[in-house]
């Protein structure tokens, strides 16, 4: 059984749990400051609602019925779909959206080594 780590994340009306690889918790952390720090640039109309990772952790035990837990690829799939959809003129969108795909495309390697 692979060690799993969970990152809180913090929404704009709630708080969730996504589901990491060990080896990769630090990554989608890492890439959530990145896109804070990037998402205030962009000037398009619609641009995605982004949680803030706030904590990671080794176990969860919820108490709470409306705190959910988020697989980590599942995650990574929306928020590469919700910025994809973006229509970016001024900003180089591609360099964000590439760093998603990047951990997009090492979370299905790990889950499809993890299925073999």
């Amino acid at each position: 059984m692979p060690t799993m780590r969970y990152v809180l994340m913090n929404g704009s009306s709630h708080i969730f749990f996504v589901e990491m690889p060990e080896t990769h918790a630090y990554q989608l952390s890492a890439l959530n400051l990145r896109l804070h720090k990037e998402i205030d640039k962009l000037t398009a109309d619609h641009v995605p609602q982004l949680p803030y990772a706030v904590a990671e952790c080794d176990n969860v035990e919820l108490h709470d019925s409306s705190i959910r837990i988020v697989s980590g690829l599942d995650y990574i799939n929306e928020l590469e779909r919700d910025f994809a959809a973006v229509k970016e003129s001024a900003y180089p969108l591609i360099a964000l959206l590439t760093e998603i795909r990047a951990l997009q495309a090492q979370l299905e390697q790990w889950y499809e080594d993890e299925e073999l």
